[in-house]
C-alpha cells in the first residue's frame, strides 16, 4: 500500500541531532531570542558553559566578578530592551549572592531569567556541598522557580520560563539545572518563542475613563512601571499633551517622560517636592498608567484614601495588582503600550485644568532651581551644567541613597533618554547596571550616579567593563558616610554618630589602577571640564565628586537635622 503524504513526511522528517543537556540549555537561549548572558562561571555549570562557547557567535557571554553585579547588569538589559535579561551563576554561595539581584528584578517588574548551577541530584536532602533548595530560597523574590532534572524537558521549560517572566506583570524567573542533567544525551527539537497578543483594554473601559475625566477639575497622570515601548511612550505622551494633564512619573521612572515637557510635574518617590505631593493630595482624579502605587510612590501608603475617597483610574497588565491597596473607581487590565494606543486620540472637549496644570508645572521649575549651596562645590548647579553637554541618547544609571535625590530634583531626563534605577533601593546597582547598559547599546554614553558607599559595594565591577571594551562614566558622590541612615540618624538620635562614618580610597586612583580614567572634582565650575577629559579618555573613567558632608541632603544640612530631632525630643 503507498504511503499518504503525510506518512512519507513524517518518516522522511530528520530527527533531532543528539545533544547535551548543556548544549540544550544554551540552544534554548538562542531560541528565546537571548543575546547576552551575564555570568560569574561556577563548576556547577560547565556543561552550560561549553554549550555557551558553541554558540557564541550568536550569544555574546560576559564574564562578571560578583554575581550581584552579573544580575544586576541582567536587570538593566531587560529594564532597556523590555525582553528578559539574562544572568548565570553556580550554586550556594553564588545563587545567595545573586539574590538583591532577583529582588530588584522583581520589585523594578523586569524581565529576567536566572539560571542557577545545582548539586548532582543523587545527593538532594544530604546538605551535601554548597546544597540549597532553591525553590524554597527564591520563593518570594521571583514569579516562578524551578528546576531541571530531565534533560528532555529543557526547550519546554525555558521557552515556559521566558514567557513567565514577560507575561503579566514582569519579573524575575529562577530555573536551577542539577549537575549530571547537563551531562544527558537526548533528542529533543527545540521550542521558540510563541506569538502571544498583549492584553488589550476591555472595550468599554476607555469610554468610562474619558468620562471620568470630563467631569475632573484637577486631573494628575502618574507614568510608572515597565516594558514601556517608544511608540508606547510616544502615544501616551500624545494624549497627556492633547488633553493638558499634569504629568509625573513614580518612583525612579524617569525616562518614560520627557522632564523638559510644560506637562511634566515632578517625580512621586524618595525625595518627592513637597508641592507635588500636596498638589497630588487634592487632585480630584488620579490616572495611574503602569504604576503599582506602591510605598514610595504613594509616600508611605498617605498620598489617598484607601477606600477610594480620590477617584483612582488604574491601569496594569496584571489584574491582582489593581485595587492591592487603593480601591479604583475604574481598573484596566491592559498592557501598557496597547493601552497607550488605544487612548492615543482620545480628547476631552474642554479640558477646564489649564491653571492647575501651569500651578504644578510652575511648583516643579521652582524646586528645580539651584539654592546657594555652602562651600566651593553646588552640585546643583554642577549637574545642570552638565545636562546641557550629554548626548541626547545617554543612559542614566543610578544607585541608591540620599545623593540620587541631586539628579532627580535638579536635572531633567529628555525624550530619548533612559533613566535606570532601582526602585527597592538596592545599593550597588548603579555600577554594573552602567556597564550592562553600555553592553546592551555600546553606542551610547552611560552615565552612573552612586554613593561611596554603593560604589564599594560593587565597584570591581568596572573591571567587566574593561574586560568588555566599554566605557561608562561613574560619578563617585563621596562625603565619607552613609547619608541616607545618617539623615534619619541625626532626626532621632541627634549628635549620637554611630556606624554611618566611612573611611574611602582614592576613587581617581583605583580606577587608575584598572587602566582608566579618574579625576577628583571639589568645585561646581571643575565638573564639566572634567566630563570632557573622561569622554575624550576613551576609557572607563571616575569623577570623585567630593561633596560638603554637611549637607547631607540637598533639602537639609546635619544641623538643620539636630536641630529638628531635639526639638523633637523637647515635645516628647
Amino acid at each position: 500500500m503507498a504511503k499518504s503524504p503525510r506518512q512519507t513526511r513524517t518518516s522522511e522528517a530528520k530527527a533531532p541531532a543528539e545533544r547535551s543537556g548543556g548544549k540544550l540549555l544554551a540552544d534554548a537561549l538562542v531560541a528565546q531570542g537571548a543575546t547576552h548572558v551575564f555570568a560569574v562561571p561556577g563548576e556547577s555549570y560547565l556543561d552550560l558553559l561549553d554549550g555557551l562557547y558553541s554558540v557564541r557567535n550568536q550569544i555574546e557571554l560576559i564574564t562578571c566578578r560578583f554575581e550581584a553585579g552579573a544580575v544586576h547588569m541582567a536587570e538593566a538589559h531587560g529594564k532597556l530592551t523590555g525582553k528578559p535579561g539574562v544572568a548565570i551563576v553556580t550554586r550556594g554561595p553564588g545563587a545567595c549572592h545573586a539574590s538583591i539581584g532577583v529582588h530588584v528584578a522583581m520589585q523594578d517588574s523586569t524581565p529576567l531569567i536566572l539560571l542557577v548551577g545545582q548539586i548532582p541530584i543523587i545527593e538532594t536532602d544530604r546538605e551535601t556541598f554548597q546544597e540549597v533548595d532553591y525553590r524554597k530560597m527564591f520563593a518570594p523574590l521571583a514569579k516562578w522557580v524551578t528546576q531541571i532534572d530531565d534533560a528532555a524537558r529543557i526547550p519546554e521549560i525555558m521557552a515556559h520560563a521566558f514567557d513567565v517572566a514577560m507575561s503579566g506583570r514582569p519579573g524575575p524567573v529562577v530555573v536551577a539545572i542539577s549537575e549530571e542533567m547537563q551531562k544527558d544525551l537526548v533528542n529533543t527539537p527545540d521550542i521558540g518563542p510563541a506569538d502571544v497578543m498583549p492584553a488589550h483594554p476591555a472595550p468599554d473601559s476607555i469610554p468610562k475613563m474619558m468620562a471620568l475625566l470630563a467631569k475632573a477639575e484637577r486631573p494628575l497622570a502618574i507614568i510608572g512601571g515597565s516594558r514601556w515601548t517608544e511608540e508606547g511612550r510616544n502615544a501616551i505622551r500624545d494624549f497627556v499633551v492633547a488633553n493638558d494633564i499634569p504629568t509625573c512619573v513614580s518612583f525612579r521612572r524617569q525616562g518614560l517622560f520627557d522632564g523638559t515637557s510644560k506637562h511634566f510635574v515632578g517625580d512621586l518617590g524618595v525625595g518627592a517636592d513637597a508641592a507635588l505631593v500636596e498638589a497630588a493630595k487634592k487632585s480630584d482624579l488620579i490616572l495611574a498608567f503602569g504604576t503599582r502605587m506602591g510605598e514610595p510612590v504613594s509616600q508611605g501608603y498617605t498620598l489617598l484614601d484607601m477606600a477610594g475617597a480620590t477617584p483612582l483610574v488604574q491601569v496594569y497588565p496584571d489584574q491582582a495588582e489593581i485595587g492591592r491597596v487603593y480601591r479604583p473607581a475604574l481598573g484596566i487590565t491592559s498592557d501598557v503600550n496597547a493601552f497607550a494606543l488605544a487612548i492615543r486620540n482620545e480628547k476631552v472637549k474642554k479640558p477646564r485644568w489649564g491653571a492647575w496644570r501651569k500651578e504644578l508645572r510652575a511648583a516643579r521649575e521652582a524646586q528645580a532651581v539651584a539654592p546657594d549651596y555652602a562651600g566651593p562645590l553646588n552640585l546643583a548647579r554642577a549637574l545642570q551644567a552638565l545636562e546641557k553637554e550629554l548626548p541626547k541618547d545617554t543612559i542614566f544609571t543610578t544607585d541608591a541613597g540620599n545623593f540620587a535625590t541631586w539628579p532627580t530634583r535638579f536635572m531633567h531626563v529628555k525624550e530619548g533618554q533612559e533613566f535606570l534605577g532601582p526602585t527597592n533601593g538596592a545599593m550597588g546597582y548603579g555600577v554594573p547596571s552602567a556597564i550592562g547598559a553600555a553592553i546592551t547599546y555600546p553606542g551610547r554614553q552611560v552615565i552612573c550616579f552612586v554613593g561611596d558607599g554603593g560604589f564599594l559595594m560593587t565597584g570591581q565591577e568596572i573591571a567587566t567593563a574593561f574586560h568588555h571594551g566599554v566605557a561608562p562614566i561613574i560619578f563617585v558622590f563621596n562625603n565619607a558616610m552613609y547619608g541616607t541612615i545618617r539623615m534619619y540618624q541625626e532626626r532621632v538620635y541627634p549628635e549620637r554618630v554611630s556606624g554611618t562614618m566611612l573611611t574611602n580610597p582614592d576613587f581617581a586612583r583605583f580606577i587608575e589602577a584598572f587602566g582608566g580614567y579618574g579625576e577628583v572634582v571639589e568645585a561646581t565650575a571643575e565638573l564639566v571640564p572634567a566630563y570632557k577629559r573622561a569622554v575624550a579618555s576613551g576609557k572607563p573613567a571616575l569623577i570623585e565628586v567630593r561633596t560638603n558632608p554637611e549637607q547631607v541632603t540637598n533639602r537639609a544640612t546635619i544641623t538643620d537635622l539636630r536641630a529638628q530631632g531635639r526639638a523633637g525630643a523637647k515635645k516628647k
